[in-house]
């Protein structure tokens, strides 16, 4: 006999169901409210993944944009002017002939006479001019040590040169031209009655964007030959090597970040050493 089912018996059943329905939505509902979360949190991480890369992607076509142009720009200062003249050319007309009283320096040399500029501005005064270049090796110095140095009447050049040549910037270059090159200058500027310092290249171990030169050797030498000339021809020679060099002789970590360029703590050595061969060449007759 088939089984009769009364409209209490469904409404008891459906409330059974739906009191175990409810039941169960109360057990998920922490994991539905950490799955939604997760979701939130994936969706607002994702989206600052986005945001960071894009970012990144930005800086980083605005950094190529910038090294093509610094490219493009030397590219054509490389093929119509060599010796970059055209550098200082408006500062050198602006600046005034120096004053009888007036002890003017010119800093003749490359990116760590740039650099320095750059560290310690105030260093550079009325009377010291600074006219690095970075990347200048000795023969585009030479082009431009009469309109940059000669011109401007210092009493005084410190010439800092010769580490780019060893690096090969411009090429080749045998120690005995690079001696030469920088030997030339100080015959300029005898000539012109200006007093010279020549500066001993800075120590250097190996050059970051040219590994594997060896340079140490190389670096001792012109040293040795600029001492001996500035000796035998009544200039002061300035020793920078001595007081800068590690075990290795090379710049430490701790006066360099690259091993060839100072830092702040580099550039607080060669300060008063300079000061002093100044000071040394202002009092030669």
């Amino acid at each position: 006999m088939k089984a009769v089912t009364t409209p209490y018996q469904h409404s008891a059943v459906l409330y059974s169901y739906t009191c175990l329905f409810i039941k169960t939505l109360k057990s998920l509902l922490p994991f539905v409210l950490f799955f939604f979360l997760i979701m939130s949190n994936y969706k607002s991480s994702a989206q600052s993944l986005v945001d960071a890369m894009n970012k990144q992607m930005f800086t980083a076509n605005k950094k190529l944009q910038e090294e093509n142009k610094r490219k493009a720009e030397d590219d054509y200062y490389f093929r119509n002017d060599w010796a970059n003249l055209r550098r200082f050319e408006a500062d050198n007309k602006a600046l005034p002939a120096p004053k009888a009283s007036e002890n003017r320096v010119v800093f003749m040399g490359n990116s760590i006479t740039q650099g320095w500029r750059d560290m310690d501005p105030d260093f550079f005064s009325k009377e010291y001019i600074n006219r690095g270049i970075g990347g200048q090796t000795t023969p585009q110095m030479l082009i431009r040590f009469r309109p940059d140095v000669i011109n401007l009447k210092p009493k005084v050049v410190v010439i800092l040169a010769g580490t780019n040549d060893i690096a090969g910037n411009t090429g080749p270059a045998s120690e005995e031209s690079i001696i030469g090159n920088i030997i030339s200058m100080a015959q300029l500027a005898n000539a012109n009655g200006i007093k010279v310092v020549l500066s001993s290249i800075l120590p250097v171990y190996d050059y970051p964007w040219k590994p594997g030169i060896e340079p140490v050797r190389k670096i001792a030498f012109i040293n040795q030959s600029l001492k001996k000339y500035a000796e035998d021809n009544g200039m002061i020679y300035l020793d920078y090597f001595s007081a800068m060099a590690d075990e290795r002789k090379g710049l430490s970590t701790t006066i360099s970040t690259d091993g060839v360029h100072p830092n702040q703590a580099g550039y607080a050595i060669m300060k008063p050493l300079v000061q002093i061969a100044i000071k040394d060449a202002l009092k030669m007759k």
